[in-house]
């Protein structure tokens, strides 16, 4: 049984690259209009914070963390030393520690971006070095111009390094007491909406 292919005809056509679609114009519906400004409430100021972190983000809201600028580009956050956030020999627990890098971080990137993109954690590196035994401070630091990167209107990353101190009482230097590198992907709003329309096509 012969199991030879035969001879094809040579051609000399090359593959044509796959032609991508734009993505369909997404209307924003009365639901998206919402959405957009109760994410621009939230980053209004702390109290607006408190109220949606109540709804959307408790550990947020019951830990007590909030920002503040300090500088044009340079935002700190700070975490009270209240009893949801101790451990069994009082002290801050390291899981409030680690769990509230996360939301400075986001919260920071966040409020550069604007309402218009969602932010999601992709790695986050904490190391502890020393216990904190009073109200922590979360210094953050974009490797990054996050303004530049926002403006392109794509899907980026960005890492945001922090140095998580000890507040000092009574004129007393800040401990430092851990380090942080968290990694972010932003996407724009958009993207998710033209993603969902093609599925449903």
């Amino acid at each position: 049984m012969d199991t030879t292919l035969p001879n094809l005809p040579a051609t000399n056509e090359t593959p044509q690259p796959r032609k991508i679609r734009p993505a369909p114009p997404v209307k924003a519906t009365w639901v998206d209009k919402v959405e957009a400004f109760i994410s621009r409430l939230s980053t209004r100021d702390n109290f607006w914070h408190s109220i949606c972190s109540f709804i959307w983000l408790p550990l947020a809201f019951f830990s007590g963390i909030r920002t503040k600028q300090i500088g044009e580009d340079r935002y700190q956050a700070y975490l009270p030393f209240r009893k949801f956030n101790k451990n069994w020999y009082n002290a801050m627990a390291g899981g409030a520690l680690l769990g509230n890098a996360e939301i400075a971080g986001g919260m920071y990137v966040f409020g550069i971006c604007g309402s218009d993109y969602t932010v999601v954690c992709k790695n986050l590196n904490y190391t502890f070095l020393r216990p904190c035994f009073g109200p922590a401070v979360y210094r953050m630091t974009p490797r990054e111009n996050i303004h530049d990167l926002a403006k392109t209107g794509g899907e980026f990353n960005t890492t945001i390094d922090m140095e998580i101190l000890q507040q000092g009482f009574r004129g007393e230097r800040d401990r430092r007491v851990g380090k942080c590198e968290a990694t972010f992907h932003v996407t724009p709003k958009v993207h998710h909406k033209a993603k969902r329309a093609r599925k449903k096509k």
